[in-house]
């Protein structure tokens, strides 16, 4: 079967802290999939892999600097297809969408999305991809209402909870959308329910080889990690307060917070209010190469993740399946597709969300038992090489493009 020509839609490309908007790209290129990456905004080389930032080099940018050429391109299918582009300014961008940020990024993304019909018009292009619902999902629509060229979208998280205000119109007029949880297929499906048969549910594929395991040593002090993006969905602010119900326990333990982001200060002034500055490091933002040497030199990791009063939410945060990947013991909550790969008291332990007594008991329970804890991280290591296995989740994720790309979804109109 020849394999369509895709227009690959992100916001930023590579981003750091997307390992695996970067390892599905990769992977789908390496399997025989020929790939375009265009990224909305422009190009970010802090903090990139050698490999991240090898890859950079072959990205079409719509950033900050292409304004003009997005204007001329706007006047251009105005000429071309006065019909859709006069449609476009009527529906997409005066909509209720979910908050200030992500009208914002959408209406970008809008007049993004005629530049890219542009790029992609001569090019060969036979099918356009976004890897999220959002903004990306937003510029794929408009270039393919302008060029008549299929596309299709991913939802993963953030960029579905809440939904923006054009979700259902999206799904409705894409090929297929895919989703990297099962939580999330009847949750798009219910959106439109007559659509629901495009929902395609593939995981991402594991972005870290594994083969180095965690001694879990489980020694004074016990040695605990987290990792991730300093944001609202994270809840490490309840992993700091139940580092402090730990002090008061007088159970010994050092944790490190790898990350970065705009709660950055906030977090470190928790720490310090909490009386926490001598148990608490914060080494920063470390690149994926380096994420393993972590993962190998601690005891237990902590994925205390929460959803947002807005309905953001993590999907299931890469990094648990990289700790597993390496034998490390996981103490999670119970959010969205965790459950999936953390099965309580069998490939981790749960806790309920924004509770740090309860995470505090579960860190306790993990390190009470070192030979349960290797046990239940060494029958998570078996799940993740599974489920996410980069070669079965490829293959998947190529089929679905081999059979539905390129095709005109019966419900096409916005």
């Amino acid at each position: 079967m020849h394999p369509p020509k895709i227009a690959y839609v992100s916001l930023w490309f590579p981003l750091p802290s997307e390992t695996f908007i970067f390892r599905e790209e990769q992977n789908l290129r390496k399997a025989g999939l020929p790939i375009t990456v265009h990224a909305l905004y422009g190009p970010t080389s802090k903090l990139l892999s050698p490999e991240m930032q090898a890859a950079s080099d072959d990205v079409r940018r719509i950033g900050s600097r292409s304004f003009l050429k997005m204007l001329s391109s706007i006047r251009y299918w105005r000429r071309k297809n006065r019909v859709a582009h006069n449609a476009l300014w009527k529906e997409v961008p005066l909509r209720r969408w979910s908050c200030l940020e992500v009208a914002a990024e959408n209406f970008w993304a809008f007049l993004a999305g005629f530049h890219l019909a542009r790029l992609i018009e001569d090019d060969g292009t036979e099918h356009i991809h976004a890897a999220w619902a959002n903004g990306p999902a937003t510029a794929a629509w408009v270039a393919s209402r302008l060029t008549g060229i299929p596309f299709s979208f991913a939802g993963r998280a953030g960029d579905i909870y809440p939904q923006d205000g054009a979700l259902p119109e999206k799904i409705r007029a894409a090929a297929f959308v895919h989703t990297n949880n099962k939580t999330n297929k009847p949750y798009l499906g219910t959106l439109v329910p007559e659509c629901a048969h495009k929902i395609r549910h593939v995981y991402n594929s594991l972005t870290l080889n594994g083969r180095a395991e965690a001694p879990v040593l489980m020694k004074s002090p016990v040695r605990l990690l987290a990792v991730g993006r300093f944001c609202r969905t994270k809840g490490f602010e309840y992993l700091l307060r139940a580092c402090r119900i730990l002090d008061e326990r007088a159970f010994p333990y050092q944790l490190t917070l790898v990350g970065g982001g705009y709660l950055d200060g906030k977090l470190k002034c928790l720490t310090k209010r909490l009386g926490l500055s001598q148990r608490v490091s914060f080494p920063g933002f470390v690149t994926h190469d380096h994420i393993t040497e972590l993962l190998i030199s601690r005891d237990v990791f902590v994925m205390p993740s929460v959803i947002h009063k807005s309905g953001d939410r993590d999907g299931i945060p890469n990094v648990i399946m990289e700790a597993l990947s390496h034998r490390l013991p996981v103490v999670a909550t119970n959010v969205s597709g965790i459950p999936e790969l953390i099965r309580d008291e069998e490939t981790g332990l749960l806790a309920p969300q924004r509770d740090p007594a309860a995470l505090a008991d579960a860190i306790m329970d993990m390190a009470a038992d070192r030979d349960r804890a290797v046990a239940m991280a060494e029958a998570g290591r078996i799940l993740v090489r599974k489920m996410f296995d980069p070669e079965a989740n490829t293959k998947k994720l190529l089929n679905i493009f081999l059979q539905e790309a390129g095709k005109t979804p019966s419900s096409g109109s916005a």
